[in-house]
């Protein structure tokens, strides 16, 4: 009985975390290692955006409060388009903006990594466009 009561105030005790906030926007920085040209893109929730031959849809992008530990991921499906027009799906899984190196889209000629989510964009939205 007194390691239950122990527990129940350990797990009171322990601080609380607030919801996850979802953002409507994610954004990238792409590199093309060709050229060396660094472009940062923001990509709406369900949108697919071209960067090379890379085709970029995130699914979800997570922040936290201003007063919490920023902590930034997003999940993201990653297709490649071949010179045939074929497309083969390269990458699906969390990029997480505070480990870029962790699932960052490692490909010969593209690197793209997830650096933030927004509210907010200049870019209008898909529907606006």
């Amino acid at each position: 009985m007194a390691s239950c009561l122990a527990l129940a105030v350990a797990v009171s005790a322990a601080p609380a975390h607030a919801q996850a906030i979802s953002n409507p926007v994610a954004v990238f920085t792409g590199l093309d290692k060709i050229t060396g040209r660094i472009t940062i893109f923001d990509v709406y929730i369900d949108e697919t955006v071209q960067f090379g031959s890379l085709q970029l849809t995130p699914r979800v992008c997570y922040s936290r409060p201003q007063t919490e530990a920023q902590s930034v991921s997003a999940f993201v499906q990653v297709d490649e388009v071949s010179l045939q027009a074929t497309m083969e799906r390269v990458f699906s899984g969390w990029m997480f903006a505070d480990s870029p190196a962790l699932n960052a889209i490692d490909n010969a000629v593209y690197d793209v990594w997830l650096i933030d989510c927004r509210q907010t964009s200049d870019v209008p939205p898909p529907d606006q466009r």
